[in-house]
C-alpha cells in the first residue's frame, strides 16, 4: 500500500478525528507526543484508543513519546491492544531503536515510521535502518527539534528554504530510506495559508524521491494528494517505456520519442506504475 499523505492530530482532540479521517488523508497519525501537554496525556490515550478500536477503514498510527521519556510505557500499554496500523517513533536512533521497541512491547508490533533525524546522534545511525527494514513503514524527517538539540537559530533561510545542515540532513534520510527499502516521507510544510508554497514543496519532494508527505492540517491533504499523484501523461510514458523494454529484453539502451532510454529509466518506469497501482 502506498500512502501519500499522513496527517496529524492532537490525540487529546477525539472530537477532529472524524473531520480528520473524512479529509482524504491516506492515513492519520495521532499524536501522543509534542501536541498534547502532559497533564493532558492520560485523556489523549484512552481517547486514542477508542478511536482505533471504531476507526473504519483509513489506516492510523500512533506517534508515541519517545524511548526515554516517562510516558513511553503507558503509551504502548494504551495503544498496542487497539491494534493500531503502524506506530511512528520520535527520536529514533536507528535500529537499536527499533529493537528497543520490540522489547517494550514483549510481542508484535505494527510497522514503525521513525522519525529519524530529531537528535544529533540519529544523523550517524541513518544506515543502520537497512538491518530492520522489513519493520519500517518508511522513514521520515523534522526540522524543528534538530536545530533545538544544538543550538541553531533557525533550519530556514529569510526565503523559506532549509539551511545547508538541514539540506544535508533531509538528503541522507531520503537515501537511507530507499537503502533501507521503505518509503521516503517528506516532513511537513508548517504555513497552512501558503497553498503556493506548499504545492512547490511537494513539488519538490516528488522530483528529489520521496514517494508521501505529512500534514498539519486537513486543508492540506488535497494537495500534497495531488503533487504526489502520476499525471496520465507520466503514466503513459512510464508504460510506454516498460512495453519497449519488454518488447527488447536483451536490449540494454532503446531510442523512445527521440531520446534514449537505459535501464534505469526502466526501474524508474516500474517504480512509478507500481506507486500509481498501474503496474
Amino acid at each position: 500500500m502506498s500512502l501519500k499523505s499522513f496527517l496529524f492530530v492532537p490525540g487529546d482532540r477525539p472530537e477532529r478525528f472524524p473531520k480528520a479521517a473524512a479529509s482524504g488523508a491516506d492515513a492519520l497519525i495521532l499524536d501522543l507526543e509534542d501536541s498534547v501537554a502532559p497533564e493532558n496525556k492520560p485523556a489523549a490515550r484512552a481517547a486514542v484508543a477508542a478511536w482505533l478500536t471504531d476507526r473504519g477503514e483509513v489506516p492510523c498510527f500512533v506517534r508515541i513519546n519517545p524511548l526515554d521519556s516517562e510516558h513511553v510505557r503507558a503509551d504502548l500499554d494504551a495503544v498496542l491492544g487497539a491494534r493500531p496500523d503502524g506506530i511512528m517513533l520520535p527520536k529514533a536512533l536507528g535500529a537499536v531503536s527499533l529493537r528497543q521497541l520490540a522489547d517494550m512491547a514483549g510481542g508484535p508490533l505494527p510497522p514503525v515510521l521513525p522519525i529519524a533525524s530529531e537528535v544529533p546522534a540519529a544523523v550517524f545511525a541513518l544506515g543502520s535502518y537497512g538491518e530492520v527494514g522489513g519493520q519500517l513503514a518508511g522513514l521520515t524527517w523534522g526540522a524543528e527539534d534538530l536545530p533545538a538539540a544544538i543550538g541553531a537559530a533557525t533550519a530556514r533561510n529569510p526565503d523559506g528554504s532549509y539551511t545547508a545542515p538541514y539540506e544535508t540532513v533531509r538528503s541522507l534520510v531520503l537515501f537511507a530510506a530507499h537503502a533501507a527499502g521503505t518509503a521516503a516521507i517528506e516532513t511537513v510544510y508548517p504555513n497552512i495559508a501558503d497553498t503556493d508554497g506548499l504545492a512547490a514543496y511537494v513539488a519538490r519532494g516528488r522530483r528529489d524521491g520521496f514517494t508521501g508527505m505529512m500534514a498539519i492540517h486537513p486543508a492540506q491533504v488535497a494537495i500534497i494528494n495531488a503533487g504526489f499523484t502520476p499525471s496520465e501523461e507520466e503514466i503513459a510514458h512510464a508504460r510506454a517505456v516498460v512495453d519497449m523494454f519488454a518488447a527488447n529484453p536483451g536490449a540494454g539502451a532503446l531510442k523512445l520519442d527521440g531520446k534514449m532510454i537505459d535501464r534505469p529509466h526502466l526501474k524508474q518506469a516500474e517504480a512509478l506504475l507500481a506507486r500509481s497501482g498501474r503496474s
